[in-house]
């Protein structure tokens, strides 16, 4: 049975919207994205640096999204319970110290794997800042506003696109000193512009904002967060390495080559979830699961780089489709509590990120060969497409009932049906 929508009908919804609180969101995901996958981005300069091996390296890579996964899950309660604006200042704040522990003390892959773990931080944005900009917009507009804040992961593609390059010219240490110029401006302008939705739903106890575990929906939203956003952020975090270990390019070229297949999955999510706002977010991952599946079975071929860089882009095209489209219907759902919400479907996500570097570079060290990772991870995608479409056939209500505010009204509950 379908719960019926979390909110009481004296929450007011706002219809107004913030541009200013959009943008600050937006910034700040994106510098805590670059952030978080920047041990990632440098994977190739600090495993030649210290001699890592295939397992220590997708170990490495994958650290920062497991801590950033579990992070999520306080930091969204937080942001719901003391508003998005104070608890996103505090994030920026804490940063500084991973980067700075990083930059005179990270010799050692313990200590990388410490700076990883802190780095967290960075990966929890997205539990604070995309319901920070949801709350100021009605139900309708949730696809695309949320895509827009979340289109921050585009921090991927900055990471990978300058780090490499940086780090041949003056040492990967310095990179991470470096991080903290652009922190201090993101710091700076989240300050001045982002403001909590006067909208903001009261607290609740704290029974209230944990009562979202009973429902059922939840945790489909975040088998589907694991396969859409953990393919994206783990596929990106690995890929330099990938490219390194299999096609033996330097670290500038493959970070280059990463930077753009991120971008391709960055600047589509926004397109994910304006799509859903008009088709349906179950309706469109219906297809994206098929597309996520196949582009895995062609990687586990190995092709020629040519080949295999497109069957990546395509990849990344369909992740980053299909994570606007689970945020498309998460606001939806629940929108009294929606940080807590976000912050569990964002850690379930983030740990399907922090298993794929790690499953492919222990199939590398144990077969010799990524070719029968890829095959796990399509053979993944294509069974939670098979498990959406049973639960499309078996429960009609689940992909028709998703409803937006009690006075929405007949058009707004169109638009969101699935």
């Amino acid at each position: 049975m379908i719960p019926p929508p979390r909110e009481h009908a004296a929450d007011p919804v706002p219809t107004y919207g913030h541009k200013p609180t959009v943008l600050a969101a937006f910034l700040h995901f994106d510098l805590s994205f670059m952030i978080w996958v920047l041990l990632g981005a440098l994977g190739v300069s600090i495993s030649e640096s210290l001699g890592l091996s295939a397992a220590q390296k997708g170990l490495m890579v994958a650290i920062p999204i497991l801590s950033g996964s579990v992070m999520r899950i306080p930091l969204g309660l937080l942001s719901d319970r003391f508003g998005g604006r104070r608890v996103g200042l505090a994030m920026l704040l804490a940063l500084f110290i991973p980067l700075l522990i990083g930059w005179q003390a990270g010799t050692s892959l313990g200590t990388l794997i410490g700076v990883g773990l802190m780095l967290g931080v960075a990966g929890a944005s997205f539990a604070v800042v995309l319901p920070l900009a949801s709350r100021w917009y009605p139900p309708e507009r949730q696809g695309l506003v949320m895509g827009i804040a979340a289109a921050g992961n585009s921090g991927t593609v900055v990471a990978n696109l300058v780090a490499p390059r940086i780090a041949a010219a003056v040492g990967w240490h310095n990179v991470l000193a470096l991080a903290m110029i652009p922190l201090v401006v993101v710091l700076a302008t989240f300050w001045l512009l982002a403001k909590d939705s006067p909208a903001r739903v009261t607290r609740q106890s704290l029974g209230g904002y944990l009562a979202v575990l009973r429902e059922r929906e939840l945790w489909w939203f975040c088998l589907l967060y694991s396969v859409t956003f953990g393919g994206y952020v783990g596929l990106s975090s690995f890929m330099p390495l990938l490219l390194r270990d299999q096609y033996h390019l330097t670290a500038v070229n493959a970070g280059y080559l990463t930077a753009l297949a991120a971008l391709a999955g960055s600047v589509l999510r926004p397109v994910g979830g304006w799509v859903a706002d008009k088709l349906g977010g179950v309706r469109l991952l219906s297809v994206l699961l098929g597309g996520i599946g196949a582009t895995y079975l062609a990687a586990s071929r190995l092709p020629a780089i040519a080949p295999m860089f497109a069957v990546l882009v395509t990849a990344m095209v369909c992740l980053g489709l299909g994570n606007g489209a689970v945020f498309q219907l998460v606001p939806q759902c629940f929108r009294r509590q929606i940080g807590v919400a976000t912050g569990i479907v964002g850690a379930v996500g983030g740990l399907g990120g922090f298993i794929l570097p790690t499953m492919l570079g222990q199939f590398k060290q144990r077969t010799g060969s990524f070719g029968a990772g890829f095959v796990v991870l399509g053979a993944v995608a294509l069974l939670t497409l098979l498990l959406l479409r049973t639960l499309m056939a078996m429960n009609d209500g689940w992909r028709t009932s998703w409803r937006v505010a009690r006075n929405a009204g007949a058009p707004a509950r169109k638009r969101a049906a699935a």
